[in-house]
């Protein structure tokens, strides 16, 4: 069961004197985790995903995305608290987060050979299901790694590492990817093996104090219910936070799912090249979150203050999705996509490190990260489930598809993230 914000405040101390501390060089083998973790899943998702559908099925390939991707999120839902929970409470002489790491690194390697080989739509789902545990298991231990070792008052730069580990892990999955293009079977297959490869450096390199056996968190069926839920009446911060950070990763999961459908459709780009399209917006855009983010954390520690930066970034964000809605050409996409970056670089730089101050429970962070998550996780659910009408607003024999719709409808709900921050009691 989640505890209590008194039981919480009481606990924090033990956790705090638990920290064994990071080691010299912890922030490059975290970073270069969560990156190539996030490189492997995004070059699937935003890229080799929809070439494969074209490849499996051409008249419908943006149902087989939707349904890929779909139910390779529902999975993700159940995954980040779960195996949340799951880690908080594993003993072994290895750590607590460790073994996740490897065994991450393990089913990431088995989901890229499955979706080479994939010819239906069921087993490349159930690649991408498979892709989709082994980095939600990476995700939950390296977000979980932060509180275990960081003081809250240092957590703006290792924050913004694991924030920006979505925007450059697009940025280099999709390099990689489109380095190998048209071989789509290398296009799957060498982000993956990159993500593996660092997986298990940072899973030997890291300093992952084992769990004592009376320190293991009391389990019970009622405790199992609660690994999916916190309460909101005794946690409102957490909830508020959650709030904003489902509204804000919808716009997200809207550009992530349906840009190179995007490209193809309404910028007329080849097919064959849209890697090298992508990877154009997806260096544009991260060069950009990178100018902003480690300022921005910096400047978050300095100023002691979380919520100003959060709903800014929020605002900004919302800004170039409205410009991508709307964008007529190619470079005036591009545009739009370096003021995505702008809002991203501020949020991801500041938003971790916000909700590790809302825990409810700090001493056992990575259930509570793990629910944190599917506030990200959801939006790829809901906008696979929801952009078919989307599409089809105002849709006609030139324009087939309305992806302006789509992405307008991505804005409005960063606009609204942005507001959920304001009642967030307990931080600035």
């Amino acid at each position: 069961m989640t505890a209590s914000p008194d039981l919480a405040a009481s606990t924090a101390p033990t956790a705090a004197a638990a920290r064994p501390g990071p080691r010299r060089g912890f922030l490059f083998f975290l970073g270069a985790a969560v990156a190539t973790v996030n490189g492997a899943l995004l070059a699937s998702a935003v890229l080799t995903l929809s070439l494969k559908a074209v490849a499996i099925d051409p008249t419908n390939a943006t149902t087989v995305l939707s349904i890929v991707v779909g139910v390779g999120s529902i999975v993700a839902l159940v995954g980040y608290p779960l195996i949340g929970r799951l880690s908080d409470r594993t003993i072994s002489r290895f750590g607590r987060r460790r073994p996740f790491l490897v065994g991450g690194a393990v089913l990431l390697a088995v989901g890229a050979v499955l979706a080479v080989a994939a010819s239906s739509t069921a087993v490349l789902t159930l690649a991408y299901v498979v892709t989709t545990v082994g980095a939600v298991c990476s995700l939950v231990a390296c977000s979980a790694i932060v509180p275990d070792q960081v003081e809250p008052s240092r957590r703006g730069t290792p924050s913004a590492i694991v924030g920006l580990g979505a925007p450059i892990g697009a940025l280099l999955g999709i390099f990689l990817a489109q380095t190998v293009q048209p071989n789509l079977a290398a296009m799957i297959l060498v982000p993956a093996a990159v993500a593996v490869v660092f997986t298990l450096a940072l899973a030997f390199f890291v300093a992952d104090r084992p769990l004592a056996r009376e320190d293991r968190p009391a389990f019970a069926f009622r405790a199992f219910l609660a690994t999916f839920w916190v309460n909101p009446a005794k946690s409102p911060a957490f909830a508020w936070a959650w709030w904003s950070r489902l509204l804000i990763f919808f716009g997200v999961a809207a550009v992530n799912a349906y840009q190179a459908f995007y490209l193809i459709i309404v910028q007329h780009v080849n097919p064959a090249t849209v890697g090298t399209s992508l990877f154009v917006a997806s260096l544009v855009g991260t060069g950009v979150s990178l100018v902003f983010a480690p300022l921005m954390g910096k400047l978050s520690d300095r100023v002691g203050r979380r919520k100003p930066f959060v709903i800014v970034a929020a605002l900004i964000f919302g800004v170039g999705l409205a410009l991508v809605a709307f964008a007529p050409s190619f470079p005036m996409f591009l545009v739009a996509i370096a003021v995505i970056g702008a809002g991203q670089g501020v949020y991801f730089a500041v938003d971790f490190a916000l909700v590790t101050q809302v825990l409810p429970d700090p001493a056992n962070p990575a259930k509570d990260l793990g629910i944190m998550n599917l506030a990200s996780a959801l939006p790829s659910s809901l906008v696979p489930a929801l952009a078919p009408a989307l599409l089809s607003l105002g849709a006609s024999a030139a324009l087939p598809q309305n992806f302006g719709a789509l992405f307008l409808a991505g804005a409005i709900a960063a606009l609204l993230g942005a507001a959920a921050i304001i009642p967030i009691r307990g931080v600035k």
